[in-house]
């Protein structure tokens, strides 16, 4: 068998030993004094077996239970120091589950509130960390139960799914969506499949991806997660799932086989598992890519007062990064951060990651809060591009083949780090972001941090062999304002999140158009009409990697709120009755536009210098008079009317055509002399303008007449002189 398909090491597996068939359980817990397998026949009946497991060296507790088979549920207990202050919170009155389990079974819906320790309203704890006593009630009926599968039979399901589509990395177009969001409302889904996976793989899904040219969906959070304490009290839920509980098994509240309920047994979880392949299966018939946001970061449990679940329970000290006291660092700002130094940790995520490419047949990653993955405890838990996790991904047979996308910063010490990861990973790009935001919504910007940004933001990633790919080039993000909101609101609206809008980002960049809010104005309409499509236009004629978020092509709006993550409800579901088809159909046309002309969409960076003698240079810029603009020109803020010229074919071939690209944000009309020779105007974002060939696009030559902020493309044909 190649190695690189076995099933993960850790864990509950089938198992054959002098000829009986069973079980095998392998639990990392380093500081455990004993640990105990506790068997269940069903999710909420009583505990009917304990076994104790026994040392097997670093760490790794072990035994084989003859007899047991696929289906049978689990969870753990485990014995050792209760110190605080030193780290140590063992309890083994509490159940826990196995880090490593590949599917459960039981409610998920108050587990924030499992406390491992004794509290009067675990809603609203009070005590501090160092006086906990440890919670003697045994609450194995309130946890749910790890469930174990056939590996190999699960290998063998992923293995028949479709295989990945083919994209080259420079015709890659990423669209950001949330399962449930994106499908809830869809008139043309079945109500029972609405919100579903079923639902994402619905021709009518799929065959919007299609049209808008999608070739790649990134999946908000999937794993198995959990609503935090703070929002149960203000009842409400953890709509991202930015909070994993468990990283091997897809969430079932996206699941139409359990009407969005976690399972009661292990069919039950077997419907949620196959359906998740089939929508991956689906998208992968369409041509389109599967990508999963994972949360590797941090865990479930919180801070010190959060629940003890899993991790904390088997040993606090060696899953997480800790720093004084017995107190977890926090690096993501969600209680916790993950020991990614600790080399069975690191196991833990890589055996997760290759589970969901080898069971689930997804294509990539996008790794939230990716500097805390990069974060050496060796180095005081500074970041470096060479971690030892970071390069375990490029090196993996498994994983050195899939898409691994960075979130480049944590709230950590010197978090920020755009730009500084190793040549292999692609990266979301917040520069790109506030720079052509500011350029057309009235901010300070310059002409020169435009022309950064649309050349892939060369002076932040053209190094150490990185490609212009590496550039996830985003407007908006499910974090923040989306394309409406960010057109409509100069500042956010949160108050429906129960923190008296505190929470969200308070620097957005945005632009309200001189009303705050929904508008019938047709002059405030027309001026936000026109922001959208020159966002637009310049995300999809921009060199690098686009990313469109899910419902910025309909319209949609979260009415003034930038931090969605506990609205389960239909300010975050896509408002598809009312949807903007023309703006829709605008999109449509940008992304055929740019898979139309490589010029567009090049792999290798602009260098300003001719392809071949005597020839033009790749890429020459132009002031409206036709010149280059001057040094002062680069700089001013006045200014906001800029020409680039790019002449180009496709990769490692002779140039085939010259574009010229228009961003025109200024307040007034003006005239832009253009180059010499005839020009087809092939996009006018003003005018909402799409044209794929000569015939469609208009003939211009001389001066091209600029009335209102917009981007224009302009094509010369190379071919036949």
């Amino acid at each position: 068998m190649n190695p690189a398909h076995l099933a993960p090491a850790l864990g509950a597996h089938l198992h054959e030993k002098n000829g009986q068939s069973g079980v095998r359980f392998a639990v990392w817990a380093p500081q455990a004094e004993s640990l105990d397998v506790c068997l269940f026949d069903t999710a909420t009946g009583p505990e009917i077996r304990r076994i104790a497991l026994g040392a097997s060296g670093n760490g790794v507790w072990e035994t084989f239970v003859p007899g047991l088979a696929a289906g049978q549920l689990y969870g753990l207990r485990a014995s050792g120091p209760w110190v605080p202050e030193a780290g140590h919170r063992f309890n083994p009155a509490r159940l826990l589950l196995d880090p490593w389990a590949l599917a459960l079974v039981g409610s998920t819906e108050r587990l924030a509130l499992q406390a491992g320790h004794t509290v009067a309203d675990p809603l609203k704890p009070d005590q501090p960390w160092a006086e906990h006593q440890p919670d003697p009630q045994d609450n194995a009926a309130a946890m749910p139960k790890g469930v174990v599968l056939d590996a190999q039979a699960e290998l063998g399901a992923g293995a028949a799914i479709t295989p990945r589509p083919v994209i080259a990395g420079e015709r890659v177009f990423i669209y950001e969506a949330h399962v449930k969001a994106l499908t809830r409302l869809h008139p043309e889904v079945p109500e029972a499949q609405r919100g579903s996976y079923a639902a994402l793989a619905h021709p009518a899904v799929t065959a919007h991806l299609q049209r808008l040219g999608i070739t790649t969906v990134c999946l908000l959070p999937v794993h198995q997660h959990i609503s935090e304490r703070h929002l149960l009290a203000r009842g409400l839920v953890n709509h991202w799932g930015y909070n994993t509980l468990n990283a091997f098994a897809p969430e079932p509240g996206y699941a139409a086989a359990t009407g969005g309920h976690d399972p009661l047994d292990a069919d039950q979880a077997t419907a949620v598992r196959t359906e998740f392949r089939q929508m991956v299966d689906a998208l992968h018939r369409a041509g389109i890519e599967v990508v999963l946001d994972v949360v590797f970061n941090h865990t479930a449990e919180s801070d010190l007062d959060g629940p003890t679940l899993s991790w904390r329970g088997l040993g606090q000290n060696a899953w997480y990064a800790m720093g004084e006291h017995g107190v977890p660092h926090n690096f993501s700002g969600c209680g916790n951060s993950l020991n990614a130094s600790e080399p069975r940790v690191l196991q833990w995520v890589m055996d997760s990651l290759r589970w969901w490419v080898q069971a689930y047949g997804v294509d990539g990653f996008r790794f939230d809060l990716a500097v805390s993955l990069g974060r050496v405890a060796a180095l005081g838990h500074t970041f470096h591009p060479h971690a030892p996790l970071l390069n375990a991904m490029l090196e993996d047979p498994v994983l050195r083949h899939v898409r691994l996308i960075a979130e480049p910063w944590d709230i950590g010490p010197n978090g920020y780090h755009c730009g500084g990861f190793a040549p292999g990973w692609l990266e979301w790009n917040d520069r790109f972001r506030d720079g052509v935001r500011a350029f057309w919504l009235g901010h300070p910007a310059t002409r020169g941090e435009l022309a950064n940004r649309v050349c892939a933001s060369s002076d932040t990633f053209q190094r150490g062999g990185r490609r212009p790919a590496a550039s996830v080039n985003l407007l908006t993000a499910h974090d923040g304002f989306n394309l409406a909101d960010l057109t409509a609101y100069a500042r956010k609206h949160n108050a429906a999140n129960g923190e008296d809008n505190r929470d969200g980002h308070g620097h957005n960049l945005s632009a309200n158009a001189g009303v705050e809010g929904a508008s019938a104005d047709p002059r405030v309409q027309h001026r936000r009409g026109l922001w959208r499509r020159a966002l637009l236009a310049t995300l999809f004629c921009a060199q690098g990697t686009p990313q469109l978020l899910a419902g910025d092509e309909i319209g949609h709006s979260q009415q003034g709120n930038n931090n969605g993550y506990c609205q389960d409800n239909t300010l975050t579901w896509l408002d598809w009755a009312h949807a903007d088809t023309a703006l829709a159909t605008f999109v449509t046309g940008l992304a055929a536009l740019r898979r139309q002309h490589p010029g567009l969409r090049q792999a290798r960076w602009f260098t300003g210098q001719p392809l071949a003698d005597g020839g033009p240079p790749d890429i020459g810029w132009i002031d409206v008079n036709g010149q280059a603009p001057s040094f002062q020109a680069w700089q001013s803020t006045e200014h906001r009317t800029l020409g680039a010229v790019i002449t180009a074919g496709e990769t490692g071939r002779a140039p085939t055509e010259r574009l010229l690209l228009v961003w025109h944000a200024g307040h007034g009309p003006t005239v832009l002399t253009l180059p010499p020779g005839r020009w087809s105007l092939r996009l006018d974002s003003t005018r909402a303008r799409v044209a794929l060939d000569a015939a469609g696009g208009k003939s211009i030559e001389g001066q091209l007449p600029l009335s209102e902020p917009g981007v224009c493309v302009l094509v010369q044909s190379l071919q036949g002189g």
